[in-house]
């Protein structure tokens, strides 16, 4: 459930949140937050009007953000993320502009990781962006097969070092 022991730094951050599309998108959505470092970085930035839901299923990390994220344009869900499209659904959502992922997709069984990136596919707009870390490039080819485009950005600054994909099919 947790990809890394030590939680992402300020440099990924940085990294990630500059390929979020602050300024036009309606819904961000997070999945396995973890600690939170990428939660309250995105909250800063978030649109007043723009709404952003948060998704962890570790029980620990769930009450640990819900005890400290009060802005009401953020959702903290307890749940999976192959369960994305209802959890959108069932918060009157039925896209998201913006998916950020710091899930050990790597880690998880092939099943699993279909299941998610098909659940991010269904609830993505048609020019959404989806993006997602890595610390191995492992998962270049099956991104290369979902969308049109993928870029790929380095974190050196973050223990271990960090891919950052891009993803996009517009």
């Amino acid at each position: 459930m947790v990809g890394s022991l030590i939680p992402s730094s300020r440099f990924l951050a940085k990294k990630i949140l500059k390929n979020i599309p602050f300024e036009d998108a309606k819904v961000i959505v997070e999945l396995g937050p973890g600690t939170g470092i990428f939660t309250e970085k995105i909250m800063q930035l978030l649109h007043p009007d723009a709404h952003f839901v948060v998704i962890e299923l570790n029980d620990v990390f769930y009450q640990n953000l819900k005890a400290k994220v009060t802005q009401e344009n953020c959702h903290i869900i307890h749940g999976s993320a192959s369960d994305l499209q209802k959890i959108l659904s069932d918060l009157g959502f039925e896209k998201a502009d913006c998916v950020v992922s710091s899930l050990p997709l790597s880690n998880f069984p092939k099943e699993l990781r279909v299941d998610i990136m098909q659940a991010v596919m269904n609830i993505l707009t048609p020019i959404g962006t989806f993006i997602q870390f890595q610390y191995t490039l492992q998962s270049k080819k099956h991104f290369e097969s979902i969308f049109t485009q993928v870029s790929i950005d380095y974190a050196a600054i973050n223990f271990p070092p960090a891919f950052i994909y891009r993803c996009s099919n517009s």
